[in-house]
């Protein structure tokens, strides 16, 4: 299977730590985010993955360029930010004719099972997304679900939330969910796709750990909590 790796926000959460590093490349424990992520797929048997940059993107290419570790990696540089949409449609040639694929956020730090993940898919809905009990759920995308796990409802960052389960930013696809990203510039996934597939998405819940780091306190705890990567991957 392929994935994209998307890293090309500018970090301006995560200052003073990505003033010299994009996300991707922030250390956990000595180890940077990209590797871990590099070897969550080579683990779960992701052979090609797409690295999306813009700020510090040569030191992205420099990591790329080292990289000997089973995973074939693409690095495509957005001198002008796509959003995370917007960089699915532009690059849904490299997907070429594949009918399943992963998107992952970069700053979501994770030692989830994909396998297991994998598995609760279901061929018929146009996504799974993976997702997680969080506490304060006006700063995620949150999602509703009924009995079978169909998601009934999303909203990104809502001011009156109907539940606590997050998207993690882990997500399987389908090219159903390409077909309804919008030609415009910009286009985000919470915000202008997964609305759009309400009923046709399902949600698996990951028991594993996931943070996202995208603050500098989420990234100072993921610091204290991460149990680094699992070994078991069935």
């Amino acid at each position: 299977m392929k994935a994209f790796l998307l890293a090309a926000g500018h970090g301006t959460r995560l200052r003073p730590y990505t003033d010299l590093l994009p996300k991707c490349l922030l250390p956990i424990h000595g180890v940077p985010m990209l590797e871990i992520w590099l070897a969550l797929c080579r683990r779960h048997g992701i052979s090609e993955v797409l690295v999306n940059t813009h700020a510090h993107s040569a030191a992205v290419v420099d990591f790329v360029r080292k990289w000997r570790d089973g995973v074939h990696v693409t690095v495509r540089e957005e001198p002008e930010l796509f959003g995370s949409a917007g960089t699915l449609r532009v690059n849904r040639r490299w997907l070429g004719s594949d009918d399943l694929f992963w998107v992952f956020y970069a700053d979501v730090l994770t030692n989830a099972n994909l396998n297991r993940m994998l598995e609760h898919h279901c061929s018929r809905n146009a996504a799974t997304l993976g997702v997680y009990y969080v506490s304060d759920p006006r700063r995620c995308g949150i999602v509703c679900t009924d009995d079978s796990q169909t998601i009934t409802d999303f909203a990104e960052k809502p001011l009156t939330p109907k539940s606590n389960w997050a998207f993690s930013g882990i997500m399987i696809a389908t090219p159903a969910l390409l077909d309804v990203v919008p030609e415009k510039s910009g286009a985000d996934i919470a915000f202008d796709v997964l609305p759009k597939l309400v009923g046709r998405m399902r949600a698996y819940a990951i028991p594993e750990f996931v943070i996202d780091i995208g603050t500098p306190e989420n990234y100072e705890e993921a610091q204290r909590r991460w149990p680094g990567l699992c070994q078991e991957t069935d």
